[in-house]
């Protein structure tokens, strides 16, 4: 995979305690990467990164990217070869309840990012991820292409907007110069679903607790359509552009977006009914109930044109709508009610099929 560019690298993860975080630093782990991660704390209970054990396999610093001193120090300790920036304020409620967390993580820890990169000046490949609500949504329905305007209703997709503002702006005022060791880009994706999640105000992870619990969860709005896809799935793109870049400096300062087919969006209270069936509810109805309790603005659709990716890095999603609810309700449903195994194993297995799958599929970067 990857022609084994990652193989005995030192790769640098900013929120790496997260939900995506500990899948791409587990997936790193197999590729053969000498793993660091940066996180100011480990977000949610119970927590993908505890429950993996991914501290005793990493070198794991406790720091917030917002501490410009710290980050751009412990980058000048390690000097990576790879940089994955996805630390951030990742809930659309909760910027809501605290818009200054949000928008200094969202934004000024980007920052801080781009900046340690630029005052180093090391020899590095660097991939900002953002968020497919950087886009200024006006609801049509056709996908978002990276040309599009960014922008956003909300404190969280502004944020996001304005993450790519900075990363655009540092490309083009410091890493553009043919003297600049730094490559970098950017990544747009949302909406994604796995095992491992336990973020507040995220369906999926709301439906785990209640389910484990044997207890009905209150969904908002049914009939909102997500291009729902496995959090592997943007993170194969993530990966492929990174190795691409390394190699290709016409990628520089490039953004891509990476989603699941068209034919994969589905409203929400879908998603629901076909998850019910793994955790073996006979009547689905018994599994949710509609509070129409909205206390925030929500996007009614959002997707995304990922031509740019099939072109430059020949990427498409791997998994059909299928797959991707077995990787996820099967995922949750062992860790809950499966004590035997060992869920590192167990999700290192996932990534291994998932490859399997691209690898049927001719996808590049799996057959390389």
């Amino acid at each position: 995979m990857y022609n084994n560019i990652f193989k005995d690298k030192k790769v640098l993860v900013t929120g790496h305690t997260g939900f995506k975080g500990a899948w791409l630093t587990s997936w790193l782990l197999e590729l053969g990467a000498d793993v660091y991660g940066i996180s100011k704390d480990i977000p949610t209970e119970p927590s993908m990164f505890k429950e993996l054990e991914l501290e005793n396999k990493i070198t794991h610093f406790v720091q917030d990217v917002r501490d410009l001193e710290c980050v751009t120090s412990i980058f000048k300790d390690i000097k990576p070869d790879f940089v994955f920036h996805l630390a951030a304020q990742p809930i659309v409620s909760t910027s809501y309840t605290d818009p200054v967390d949000t928008i200094t993580s969202n934004v000024v820890g980007t920052t801080n990012v781009l900046e340690a990169l630029r005052v180093l000046n090391l020899s590095c490949t660097a991939i900002v991820i953002t968020s497919d609500k950087c886009y200024d949504n006006v609801e049509w329905v056709w996908g978002y292409k990276e040309t599009d305007a960014v922008g956003g209703k909300d404190i969280y997709s502004g944020s996001k907007g304005a993450a790519e503002l900075v990363f655009k702006s540092y490309y083009n005022s410091f890493f553009k110069d043919e003297n600049c060791n730094v490559k970098v880009a950017s990544a747009r994706a949302g909406n994604v679903i796995g095992g491992g999640d336990w973020a507040l105000d995220r369906i999926v992870p709301d439906c785990m607790r209640a389910w484990s619990e044997n207890k009905t969860v209150e969904i908002r709005c049914p009939d909102a359509t997500r291009p729902w896809q496995h959090v592997l799935e943007p993170l194969s793109g993530y990966l492929a552009l990174a190795a691409e870049l390394s190699v290709n400096r016409n990628l520089h300062g490039e953004s891509f977006n990476f989603g699941p087919n068209a034919e994969y969006n589905h409203t929400v209270k879908d998603l629901l009914e076909d998850l019910t069936e793994t955790w073996k509810y006979e009547d689905a109805s018994e599994a949710y109930k509609v509070t129409g309790n909205i206390k925030f603005h929500e996007a009614g659709l959002l997707k995304l044109n990922c031509d740019k990716a099939l072109f430059y890095l020949k990427w498409i999603a791997t998994m059909n709508y299928s797959e991707l609810l077995k990787f996820t309700g099967e995922w949750y449903y062992n860790f809950y009610n499966n004590n035997d195994i060992n869920m590192h194993e167990y999700t290192c297995n996932q990534i291994k099929t998932y490859a399997e799958l691209a690898v049927k599929k001719g996808i590049k970067w799996a057959i390389e």
